[in-house]
C-alpha cells in the first residue's frame, strides 16, 4: 500500500502475532500505526457503497457479478466519480475470502494467474490490484474515497454498505412474521438477500422508500 501511495487500511479480526509483526513493516509504520482493527468485515466496509472482493475462480462458483482486474480501473473510476467509497478486499492467504465473506461484496476481481498455480501471496496480490488502480491515477493522495457527488443516474448517490444491511436485517424480519422464513432457511435466506440487495445496488433514495415500505408491512403483520 505505502509503495503505490494508499493508507487506509482497515484490518478485520486479525491474528494477534502476525499483525504485530507486521507492525513492523519497513516503511510502512506510519499506514500500520493508523489502521483501523474491526471485529467483521461488514463492519469494515459498512460506509462504502463499492465493495470489491479478490480471488480465484479456481474454487469457486461466483455469485457475484465478477470483474477481471484490467477492469477493475474503470468501474473504480466511475463510482468514484458519482461520490461513491470503494473498498478492496482481500482474504487470508490460507483460504482466500469465503462464501460469507463474498456476500458482503457487490463484485469479485479475478486476478488472471496461470491455472497450474492460481493461489498469489496476499502482498503480492495486493500490490497487482493496486498497481491497476494507481496506473489510472486513482490513489487518490491514499485513499478510494471522493466527496459527495451524485449518481450517474440523476437520482442521487447509491446507498453505503451500512444501510444496505439494515435494510436486510428489516426484510428478514418481514419475511420471518410473515412465515416465508422457516428457522431451517434463515441463514441462507440471509446470505442469498445480502448477494441480493447487492446486485440490484440502489441509490440511497431507493433504499429509504423500500424501507419505508417494508417497515409498514412488518408492522401491520406484527399487529
Amino acid at each position: 500500500m505505502a509503495n503505490f501511495g494508499f493508507s487506509r487500511l482497515n484490518v478485520v479480526a486479525p491474528f494477534e502475532a502476525h499483525w504485530q509483526e507486521a507492525r513492523s513493516a519497513v516503511g510502512a509504520e506510519k499506514l500500520l500505526g493508523v489502521a483501523k482493527e474491526t471485529a467483521t468485515l461488514a463492519e469494515a466496509v459498512g460506509a462504502c457503497t463499492l465493495v470489491a472482493g479478490t480471488g480465484t475462480l479456481q474454487f469457486r462458483k461466483p455469485e457475484q457479478r465478477v470483474v477481471r482486474l484490467p477492469e477493475l480501473g474503470p468501474v473504480v473510476e466511475a463510482e468514484t466519480e458519482r461520490g461513491g467509497r470503494v473498498a478492496l478486499v482481500f482474504g487470508p492467504e490460507k483460504h482466500g475470502l469465503t462464501r460469507v465473506d463474498l456476500s458482503h461484496c457487490h463484485m469479485l476481481v479475478e486476478i488472471p494467474t496461470d491455472k497450474r498455480q492460481p493461489s498469489m501471496n496476499l502482498g503480492q496480490a495486493a500490490a497487482v490490484c493496486l498497481y491497476e488502480l494507481v496506473a489510472r491515477g486513482l490513489a487518490n493522495s491514499g485513499s478510494m474515497t471522493a466527496g459527495a457527488g451524485e449518481a450517474g443516474n440523476g437520482l442521487g448517490p447509491a446507498a453505503d454498505a451500512q444501510r444496505i444491511d439494515l435494510l436486510a436485517r428489516v426484510v428478514e424480519k418481514t419475511m420471518v412474521a410473515a412465515k416465508y422464513s422457516p428457522a431451517a432457511m434463515r441463514e441462507a435466506n440471509r446470505h442469498d438477500l445480502r448477494l441480493l440487495l447487492r446486485r440490484l445496488n440502489p441509490t440511497e433514495r431507493d433504499l429509504r422508500r423500500i424501507l419505508g415500505l417494508f417497515r409498514r408491512i412488518l408492522w401491520r403483520l406484527e399487529r
